[in-house]
């Protein structure tokens, strides 16, 4: 038996909880709890959808980039094999509960195979996490102990300011945001968040 017999079978042999993790997240930018989330649910599913939230096609110092961006951002981040074994849909904002979690189920089911065993992964780091309890269909894993459940916002702001805070990242996504400062893109956030304008670039 070759070599990659082996694999294959040692990856057949491997038994997961479920058939498909799904994580929603902005991932402005993508931080090491959203990477050991990630990690955590390929250890528990034969794949991981990302829900790419705020995916419409437009820039502000809230959401400086686009899906494509970050899908790219984030499996820099991972091996080959593990790239393979994570989807992405991207998610709209619609300021209506009912409507979000309609399109949301809606893309997943789109990527996912029929009588599969879904799961959601998130953390209750706050108010704003109470989405994670609006899909009871799905089997709710609740991570406890993130990095400190840091949040991307302080991030964002440094970034800004011309600052990589290299502790909070993985290495893909700093030299994703080394890259993205060369950019005019960068140029016209930064000159945004300097007079605090929140509206999209042009």
């Amino acid at each position: 038996m070759s070599v990659t017999d082996e694999f294959i079978k040692s990856e057949n042999l491997i038994m997961y909880k479920f058939d498909y993790l799904v994580f929603i997240g902005r991932f402005q930018p993508f931080h090491l709890a959203h990477m050991q989330t990630i990690e955590i649910a390929l250890q528990q599913s034969r794949y991981v959808v990302l829900a790419l939230g705020s995916a419409q096609m437009e820039r502000n110092i809230k959401n400086p980039f686009l899906a494509v961006e970050r899908e790219q951002m984030i499996l820099s981040n991972f091996s080959l094999e593990e790239q393979k074994r994570i989807l992405f849909v991207h998610v709209v904002d619609v300021y209506n509960d009912e409507k979000w979690v309609k399109q949301v189920k809606t893309l997943v089911n789109g990527v996912i195979e029929p009588n599969s065993i879904v799961g959601l992964i998130g953390h209750f780091k706050d108010e704003s996490s109470y989405y994670l309890r609006l899909f009871p269909e799905w089997i709710m894993v609740e991570l406890d102990s993130l990095k400190d459940s840091i949040s991307a916002t302080p991030m964002r702001e440094a970034y800004y300011r011309g600052e990589i805070q290299t502790e909070f990242f993985p290495v893909g996504t700093i030299r994703f945001l080394d890259e993205f400062k060369n950019t005019e893109v960068y140029a016209e956030l930064q000159r945004k968040y300097l007079i605090d304008d929140k509206t999209n670039l042009n």
